[in-house]
C-alpha cells in the first residue's frame, strides 16, 4: 500500500460513535401519538430528500420537484438498521436546520392517505429520530404543504457535528438491511442529477468515498 493511500485510510478511521445497541424503539402507541392529522377528504403531499426519492413505497398519483427553505439535506443520522449495524454504524440523510433542500414531492390520494401514513411512520419513525411536520414547499406549479421528517437534534442517533473525514469513514464502513451506505449516497446523487440538481456536499462525499474504495481495493 502506498504511503499516500495508507495515510488517507488512516485519516478516515471511523470516529467514536454513541452506543446504538440500547436505542429504544417507539411502540405503536408512541408512533400513533406523533402521527400527523391528515386533511380530511383531501390529497396530501410528502417531501422526499433521500431514499424516498427513488423508493417511496407508498401510493401516490403525482410527483413534482420541490424545494424546502430553512432546512438542508445532511448525513446527520447514525444508521444502525438500514445502512449499518449498532456495532458498525453507517450514516443516512436527515433534514437539519438552515439553508434549503431540493427534493421530490409526492401527492398521495385521499383514499389511500391512511395506508400511506401508516407505512411512512413504520418506516421513518422506528426510533423517533425524526420530528414529523407539515412544511411549505415550493414547486413550479405553486406552493404546497408537505409532510416532512426533520431530524431531532436531541436524539441519540443525531450525528450533525461530524467533520467531512468522519462522514467519509462511516459511509465507507456502513452496511445494513438495505445494503451499503455508499450505495445510498450514490442513489441520492444520481437522482438529484436526474433532476438537474447538484448537491455540492454530496458530490464531494461521493468523489472521496469512491476514490478511497477504489484505491483500497487496488492495493
Amino acid at each position: 500500500m502506498g504511503r499516500r493511500i495508507a495515510a488517507d485510510l488512516n485519516r478516515m478511521t471511523p470516529p467514536q460513535t454513541p452506543n446504538l445497541e440500547n436505542l429504544q424503539l417507539l411502540s405503536q402507541a408512541e408512533r400513533e401519538a406523533r402521527r400527523l392529522v391528515l386533511p380530511p377528504g383531501e390529497d396530501f403531499w410528502v417531501f422526499g430528500y433521500g431514499s424516498l426519492m427513488w423508493h417511496p413505497g407508498f401510493p401516490h398519483v403525482e410527483v413534482r420537484p420541490a424545494r424546502l427553505r430553512g432546512l438542508h439535506r445532511s448525513f446527520c443520522i447514525y444508521s444502525h438498521r438500514y445502512r449499518g449495524t449498532p456495532q458498525v454504524p453507517g450514516l443516512v440523510l436527515g433534514l437539519d436546520r438552515g439553508g434549503s433542500c431540493h427534493g421530490m414531492a409526492f401527492r398521495v390520494p385521499a383514499a389511500e392517505g391512511e395506508e400511506a401514513i401508516d407505512y411512512l411512520f413504520e418506516r421513518e419513525m422506528v426510533t423517533g429520530v425524526y420530528h414529523p411536520f407539515w412544511r411549505r414547499a415550493e414547486t413550479k406549479e405553486g406552493t404546497i404543504t408537505a409532510m416532512t421528517f426533520v431530524v431531532d437534534r436531541s436524539h441519540g442517533q443525531y450525528a450533525g457535528n461530524l467533520d467531512h473525514d468522519a462522514m467519509v469513514a462511516l459511509i465507507l464502513q456502513g452496511r445494513g438491511r438495505s445494503g451499503p451506505c455508499l450505495e445510498y449516497l450514490e442513489n441520492t446523487v444520481h437522482h438529484l442529477r436526474a433532476l438537474g440538481l447538484k448537491d455540492r456536499a454530496l458530490e464531494r462525499l461521493l468523489k472521496e468515498t469512491r476514490r478511497l474504495r477504489e484505491e483500497g481495493m487496488a492495493t
